[in-house]
């Protein structure tokens, strides 16, 4: 399946102008009422999906239709009303009514990728010679479907992460009585088996210094989920600065994986008026 299937934005969109509050096309207010009328949002709504699908630059995804200062604006204005992080909730609960999230099995780890640009949490990689790079400590269910995530600098280490990535749990409502948490080795301390202890989790750590396969847990999904954010070349190599900026591009990353994750798996289980011919 494509990152982005062409017939993903329009529901995309729909929910996503759903959030949106009421605003005029004209200021009521300017004093003249001659300034030009406000763009479109469903074209600021396109062209963020272009920038996190093809990682290019505000400048060179600016045209006739806004320019550069507009897609800025308009996201700053969406962050601060927490419209991307209402769609990935939206999101996760239409997956967990039609299809189920499967939480008593949970999946963390993480992952590093470039930030050439610096910013509020990059960090020296240790990984691309001391280069500026992200890392993220990110969580999923036991399918894949992105749960939460925790942003640091490459340099930090992934199990001083784990705390702060399970707090993303509380916004899920009632959890299973026995949820498993599978680490890789990274997480193989005593400190990491207290904390679950403490929050009621059962852990499954792969030992340091045995080999095994990724296979012989339920740690793969959670790689496969990073490979699926790291098709996005946005995420990939980003150069948005504030985290703020980060964390809602990798929402509506992780919106449009639950939704394709989603559409695919209804589609053996569910019929409606237009359910693709094949499966996606």
């Amino acid at each position: 399946m494509p990152v982005l299937p062409s017939w993903l934005a329009d529901p995309l969109w729909d929910q996503f102008s759903a959030l949106l509050p009421e605003r005029p096309t004209y200021d009521p207010g300017h004093p003249l009422g001659c300034h030009r009328p406000r763009i479109s949002d469903r074209i600021i709504f396109d062209k963020m999906l272009q920038l996190l699908r093809f990682g290019c630059s505000y400048q060179a995804i600016a045209d006739t239709t806004c320019s550069a200062t507009t897609i800025r604006n308009r996201r700053d204005e969406w962050i601060a009303l927490g419209l991307f992080a209402r769609l990935k909730q939206v999101a996760l609960a239409s997956y967990d009514r039609i299809v189920g999230l499967v939480l008593d099995q949970i999946a963390v780890d993480g992952s590093i990728t470039k930030a050439p640009g610096g910013g509020e949490v990059a960090g020296r990689s240790p990984v691309d010679r001391g280069k500026q790079g992200l890392k993220r400590s990110g969580m999923t269910d036991g399918y894949g479907i992105p749960l939460g995530r925790v942003l640091a600098g490459a340099n930090r280490h992934d199990s001083p992460l784990l705390a702060s990535t399970l707090d993303r749990l509380d916004d899920l409502g009632p959890l299973p009585d026995d949820v498993t948490v599978h680490l890789d080795a990274s997480y193989d301390s005593d400190k990491t088996r207290a904390l679950l202890d403490e929050r009621g989790l059962h852990g499954r750590i792969a030992h340091k210094g045995e080999k095994a396969p990724i296979q012989a847990s339920q740690r793969w999904h959670v790689e496969r989920t990073h490979a699926w954010q790291n098709a996005f070349y946005g995420l990939v190599r980003c150069y948005e600065r504030r985290v703020t900026a980060i964390d809602a591009f990798f929402d509506l990353a992780d919106t449009i994986i639950t939704v394709r994750s989603l559409i695919r798996r209804a589609w053996t289980s569910h019929r409606w008026d237009e359910r693709p011919i094949r499966r996606p």
